[in-house]
């Protein structure tokens, strides 16, 4: 097991000792086998760095590392200077197209499937940066020469408006003219000279990311890594990140710094043989059934337990990046997602699409995504197909246009003791989603998704069981508070159970299908399926379900907001009397049952009883239970510290 060192004033001529270090990771990446470690010094590194070899094992990895007490940066972008003016506050530079590679981020335009943006022109991976913050790309040059400010993103027909988070920065632009030979950037930094300041542009795709697969059992520590021209990344297509572990098993990605990926952050995705962007290239079928066949090459390109996934991502801060902080499709199933601080993730609106979130996976089975601090995204968690043995626990979620959406799966998924603060909670085109012991402050939109049937699987494995449309219902409602009081965008958008008051109770639901007669399909489409609603405190009209039994009721509003304030996130609840004296039955896998068509109880990992006797903070609860994800509540205003950075 060697020590492999990398420094700023190093050789890759040298032996790789803390005496002679190697220059580059990336040469260090090519010599390090199982049970070794690359010990990184201070220093920017711009490279991208590909892993050649992988480690056995968990306790036999190939480990990668800053120094104690140092920082070190890897960087996909390059410095640029020599600046010329070219009028008002427009500035301008050609470089050589021998510096992109065989990778011009100023000529990929990002695409893909369900990519949504404008038909008139074309956005690319390439970014400018000025100090280290990211400029806006303009249709023309003469976009640029106006700059004019924006307040809101690119706007989809069938979406409300979003607001850009910092439109002052909307008035630093840029445009490139690529040629066959050269480069040339044209940016509008305002007041700033650019010979004055540091200016880069990135060049390269990927920061930390093998350019094979099945490199498994990899550790990555303690970088600050940004600034990657990576591409737009659907479930139908390759994935690479700016950090990722291409179709692999067993990484630990950890206490990291990431910031700046035009798309995605962190990849735990599927690659391009199982399929790339059919549906946009081609069209022949709906992108559904590219995406189903995603899942069926998945299989047999060796998806299973014991070859891919099962990664941990935990302790890294994640902020400002164009689609997702962390994506994947198939490669993120067993993974645990843990105290993660999330922000800032598709708040410039440059683009849309259909893959857009803090956290968006697909085939999530077994995925735990567990004490992360998740705000102002557009969508904080986007959980779409399969996600199945999935559980949500203890995470604080506030500030985004929508706290969490599930799409097009049966369950058992399950969201426990979280802080649900957005005024959008959850975007629900999904079936057998329990909801046990969360604060939710936002409105429920809940639909039926009957014409794409997809797979299930049989329990805590990827081996498929079965094929089956959404017919909406089949959720848990147990022991949560709902608090706030606010107006309804749309038509379905509901705060309170009462969302669910479409759907038939339990014991309703076998009645009313025997009445349908002898028919097979046909009745279930016809008998919306039962709610399971029980427990839930309920803040001044606020509606619960119509069956709830029984349901604690509160004279008084139920305020809640999270604050920050040094870096420290507090929850301020205002408790009525009503809910400080309340008790409800306690919360058990038993309780919960099992979701209609997967027949999975809602479960841990490894088949054992969830024990919902933990709080939020990891407080016991005693003998009274109270709704909500806290064990103790007082009446009055509450003030919970939730997170410390």
């Amino acid at each position: 097991m060697a020590i492999y060192h990398v420094s700023k004033q190093g050789s890759d001529r040298a032996a790789g000792t803390a005496e002679q270090p190697f220059l580059t990771i990336n040469h260090a990446a090519a010599v390090a086998v199982a049970g070794d470690t690359v010990v990184v010094h201070s220093g920017e590194y711009r490279e991208w760095v590909d892993p050649r070899n992988g480690g056995l094992s968990d306790t036999c990895r190939v480990t990668y590392e800053v120094a104690p007490g140092e920082h070190a940066v890897i960087k996909g972008s390059e410095e640029v200077t020599g600046w010329d003016k070219a009028e008002g506050t427009v500035w301008k530079k050609t470089l050589p197209n021998s510096l992109f590679g065989d990778w011009n981020p100023f000529a990929e335009a990002i695409e893909g499937d369900w990519l949504i943006r404008p038909e008139d022109y074309r956005l690319h991976t390439g970014d400018v940066y000025l100090n280290g913050t990211s400029l806006y790309e303009a249709r023309t040059y003469q976009d640029v020469l106006k700059a004019e400010r924006r307040e809101t993103g690119y706007q989809h027909p069938l979406k409300s408006q979003e607001k850009i988070r910092n439109p002052e920065q909307t008035v630093y632009q840029w445009y490139a003219e690529v040629g066959e030979e050269t480069t040339t950037l044209y940016a509008n930094f305002q007041a700033y000279d650019p010979n004055r300041e540091r200016v880069e542009i990135n060049v390269r795709e990927c920061c930390f990311y093998p350019r094979q697969v099945g490199i498994n059992y990899i550790t990555l520590r303690g970088f600050e890594i940004c600034q990657a021209a990576c591409p737009f990344t659907p479930p139908t297509a390759d994935q690479p990140g700016m950090v990722g572990a291409h179709w692999s098993r067993g990484w630990i990605i950890e206490n990291n710094d990431l910031h700046d990926a035009k798309c995605s952050a962190v990849s735990l995705g599927k690659e391009a043989t199982t399929g790339h962007n059919l549906y946009a290239r081609f069209g022949r079928k709906p992108g559904y059934q590219y995406q189903m066949e995603a899942v069926f090459l998945g299989l047999q390109a060796g998806w299973c337990k014991e070859k891919i996934g099962s990664h941990i991502v935990r302790d890294n801060v994640i902020h400002d990046c164009g689609q997702n902080a962390v994506v994947g499709h198939m490669g993120c199933a067993f993974s645990r997602i843990e105290h993660n601080h999330i922000y800032n993730i598709a708040v410039k609106h440059e683009f849309f699409g259909w893959e857009i979130g803090g956290i968006k996976l697909h085939a999530a089975i077994d995925v735990v995504i567990a004490r992360n601090n998740i705000h102002h995204c557009t969508l904080g968690t986007w959980l779409d197909w399969e996600a199945q043995g999935t559980r949500v626990t203890r995470n604080l979620y506030h500030h985004n246009d929508r706290d969490i959406m599930v799409e097009v799966s049966h369950g058992p998924c399950l969201l426990d003791h979280n802080v649900f603060a957005s005024a959008y909670f959850f975007d629900n085109m999904a079936q057998g989603t329990a909801m046990v012991h969360n604060l939710i402050c936002g409105y429920i939109h809940r639909q039926s998704v009957l014409d794409r049937a997809t797979p299930y699987h049989f329990a805590h494995s990827t081996q498929a069981a079965g094929c089956a449309v959404v017919y909406g219902g089949d959720d848990r409602l147990m022991n949560n508070i709902f608090a706030g009081e606010r107006p309804c965008l749309d038509e379905g958008e509901h705060f309170g159970s009462a969302v669910y008051d479409g759907c038939t109770t339990p014991e309703e639901y076998p009645v009313q299908l025997a009445a349908e007669g002898n028919t097979d399909a046909g009745k279930f489409y016809k008998v919306p399926q039962p709610a399971y609603v029980c427990g839930n405190a309920y803040g001044s009209n606020i509606a619960n379900f119509r069956a709830e039994k029984p349901a604690v009721r509160c004279a008084g509003v139920i305020d809640a907001e999270v604050e920050c304030e040094n870096g420290t996130y507090s929850l301020i609840l205002n408790v009525p009397a009503e809910l400080a004296q309340a008790a409800c039955e306690p919360a058990t896998t038993a309780r919960l049952g099992m979701p209609r068509i997967t027949e999975e109880n809602y479960e841990n990992t490894d088949g054992s009883p969830i024990d919902f006797g933990v709080d939020l903070l990891g407080a016991h609860r005693g003998d009274r239970v109270l709704p909500g994800p806290l064990a103790l509540l007082a009446e009055g205003r509450n003030r919970v510290v939730l997170w410390k950075e």
